[in-house]
């Protein structure tokens, strides 16, 4: 990116001829776009051709792969169970495509029910098909067949009563008013095979886990219970472990005997019965000691069966299947394609212009015509295309197509900005830079403003690069010797302010041995302290006092701490009072330390001592000795320090000078405990200041030599 023009710098107007390049250039670029968006046009529009083209030849495929599956015992299943939604959910009986179940055989009832697909599947595991056949005169009864897990299935014996400890069936059919409950227990037979446990599910009248000792089997009542196949649960003992368990029950229901015949004889009577809807039926499988039941067709969550939407899932979106029955005046039902179209939606753009597009041959929607032989009579099947179907897809398609398309825009929008940005910018940002260079260097601010002028971000290895290199080159060294010359103005300026800073204590002291106003050393002194303090407000001294080098020495402590106590009155700081370490018995305590740099740092914290002290009171010189370090403690009493300045203290430019203090802000620089920590931590101590409970304790720590 090019930076923006420096403010002041004066710039003279150029011609147009670089504007009249840029606009050939980005007229090129515009051409290529529409090009481009041009033939995308183009080529969709032949896309549309071939896509109606195909359309018309699959729309023969899908409508046979329809009828294919409505002709199968599924769609049929679906077709003849169209009106009764609640058949779909277990709830209400079925309609078979088949006469009756061959009820007695497990493999022959499990496979129609598979081939219909009439089950409803519940959460554990288990399922259940309740239907009636297509033909009155099979019987006119109700089918329960499914499956369900469980353990070993425990029989009733004859005369058993109570059938709490035996695997049993608890059955409720609600119609037209009635209500009616049977109890089947299972009662074992002999086995076929070494791992099947079949039995007979004997219907009794009722819903009691007792029977009645004068209860009677219904003789119409018919159900089987087999239990074969591995264990469900991982186990390898067939006599233990979980398995599948499929029954079949055929119930007995009076309403529809009494309605096929009539004094004895057949009746003709309308098939399927018109509230087959509303029919309810409940089912339960318990096993011994459970509290709940293995299999309720009543458990929420079951999955409903498949319905004619399902069955015409290779439509596509639009197409519709229109399914009448023959010679029937009722309304007839329509199924609209859902399946096979793109997971995401094109955009309504992109539709519009895909139906705008002209076709070179004039099309209308297909239909077609055929017939589907059910068990209650024929139907007339009627599908009917849509256009829009395939405008959809292939707007699902060109969607897709659409970000090669805008990666081909993208491609010339970038190739227009590399010469945009690479060439065309940086050749006017030369000229104007070369111009500004020729126009301003007689502007008598020409030095001061140059450093605002930079060329170096055009540099490059090119034409334009080696031109702008060398303008680069030549106002650099400009400013760097601008650079270095404020540089050395900077380190001078430290320099002196840190020598000033350094000679400023001593000065002090000796304007205290030379107070007398008719001591002639004093006015010298004065001028000395007036020449300092022109150094001292110049600039920071951090920077010159953090690169000082202290010489490594060897310090008596407890000497020097009773010199400091005895010459402090000689700077002003008078009743400083030392206590030594009695355990020393007045031996040396040598650490390491340098003498001049101590004392510089003491008299520092001395004075900050005297500042807030209580008028006349001591400060305390402290020395603590142990085998590894010493310390000084300084104390004074009076205000303490705020908590939140007790870790910023020693930072270079904090001061907690109290807003009554008699001396000038000026004084108070925050730069003797700066310079104090500075010192301490080049001779290897630490230095720490807390609150005590009647004013503030500074610790000196150093490292204590043998």
């Amino acid at each position: 990116m090019i930076p923006r023009w420096p403010a002041g710098l004066e710039m003279p107007r150029l011609g147009l001829a670089a504007l009249r390049q840029r606009l050939l250039v980005r007229s090129v670029f515009v051409l290529l776009t529409l090009a481009t968006l041009a033939l995308s046009v183009v080529l969709l529009r032949e896309e549309k051709e071939r896509a109606w083209r195909s359309y018309v030849h699959g729309f023969e495929r899908s409508q046979a792969e329809v009828m294919a599956r409505l002709r199968h015992p599924a769609g049929q299943l679906a077709v003849l169970n169209a009106a009764y939604p609640q058949a779909h959910t277990g709830l209400a009986p079925l309609l078979l495509p088949y006469a009756a179940l061959d009820f007695d055989d497990q493999y022959k009832a499990q496979q129609a029910i598979e081939m219909a697909g009439c089950s409803v599947s519940y959460p554990n595991g288990s399922s259940l098909c309740t239907a009636i056949g297509n033909n009155p005169y099979a019987g006119g009864f109700i089918y329960l067949v499914g499956q369900f897990n469980s353990g070993p299935l425990q029989s009733r014996e004859r005369g058993m009563l109570d059938l709490a400890d035996v695997h049993h069936a608890r059955i409720r059919l609600q119609m037209r008013g009635t209500d009616t409950e049977w109890v089947a227990p299972f009662e074992a037979l002999p086995p076929t095979s070494a791992d099947t446990v079949r039995g007979r599910l004997t219907g009794f009248v009722g819903n009691a886990p007792q029977l009645d000792k004068l209860a009677r089997p219904v003789r119409d009542f018919r159900g089987w219970l087999w239990q074969n196949g591995p264990c469900v649960d991982g186990g390898n003992d067939l006599g233990t472990c979980t398995r599948r368990a499929f029954f079949s029950i055929r119930l007995p229901v009076d309403v529809f005997r009494d309605a096929l015949f009539s004094q004895g004889r057949r009746v003709s009577v309308a098939w399927p019965p018109e509230d087959l809807g509303d029919i309810r039926v409940h089912l339960q499988m318990w096993a011994p000691q459970q509290a709940t039941p293995l299999l309720d067709n009543q458990t929420p969550g079951a999955q409903p069966l498949a319905s004619l939407q399902d069955v015409a899932r290779g439509l596509l979106p639009g197409e519709l299947v229109t399914l009448h029955k023959t010679g029937s005046t009722d309304q007839p039902t329509i199924i609209q394609g859902a399946g096979r179209s793109s997971d995401t939606p094109p955009p309504p753009w992109l539709v519009r212009l895909i139906s705008a597009l002209p076709l070179d041959t004039p099309v209308t929607a297909p239909t077609a015509t055929t017939q589907l032989a059910t068990a209650l009579g024929p139907y007339t099947v009627t599908f009917s295309g849509d256009l829009r179907g395939v405008e959809q897809n292939l707007g699902a398609v060109a969607t897709r197509m659409t970000w090669y398309v805008l990666a081909m825009l993208a491609a010339i929008v970038l190739g227009w900005l590399v010469i945009e940005v690479g060439l065309l910018r940086r050749v006017k940002a030369l000229t104007r830079r070369a111009a500004a260079v020729s126009y301003n260097m007689h502007d008598a601010q020409w030095g001061a403003r140059l450093g605002k002028l930079d060329v170096a971000d055009l540099r490059g290895k090119d034409e334009l690069g080696i031109l702008a290199g060398g303008l680069a080159d030549l106002l650099q060294r400009v400013q760097d010797d601008l650079h270095r010359e404020q540089l050395r103005t900077q380190q001078e300026r430290d320099m002196w302010h840190a020598v000033g800073h350094e000679i400023m204590s001593p000065l002090q002291s000796l304007m205290v041995l030379h107070s007398g106003t008719d001591d002639p050393a004093r006015r010298y002194v004065q001028r000395m302290q007036q020449a300092v303090h022109v150094l001292y407000g110049t600039a920071s001294p951090a920077e010159a006092i953090a690169a000082a080098d202290l010489p490594q020495g060897r310090l008596d402590l407890d000497a020097f701490l009773r010199t400091i106590a005895t010459n402090a009155p000689f700077a002003g700081i008078h009743n400083v009072v030392y206590a030594p370490d009695t355990s020393t018995d007045g031996a040396p305590v040598w650490v390491r330390a340098d003498e001049f740099a101590l004392e510089d740092a003491v008299t520092h914290i001395l004075r900050n001592a005297d500042r807030y002290r209580p008028a006349n009171s001591p400060i305390t010189l402290t020395l603590t000795a142990s085998a590894s370090t010493a310390s000084a403690t300084i104390h004074n009493c009076g205000s303490t320090i705020a908590d939140d300045l007790l870790d910023k203290i020693f930072e270079l430019g904090v001061s907690s000078a109290m807003p009554d203090d008699p001396l000038s802000p000026s004084e108070h620089r925050g730069q003797g405990l700066f310079v104090a920590k500075t010192y301490m931590a080049k001779m290897g101590g630490t230095i720490s200041a807390h609150n005590e409970a009647d004013g503030v304790a500074f610790v000196l720590t150093f490292q204590r030599l043998g």
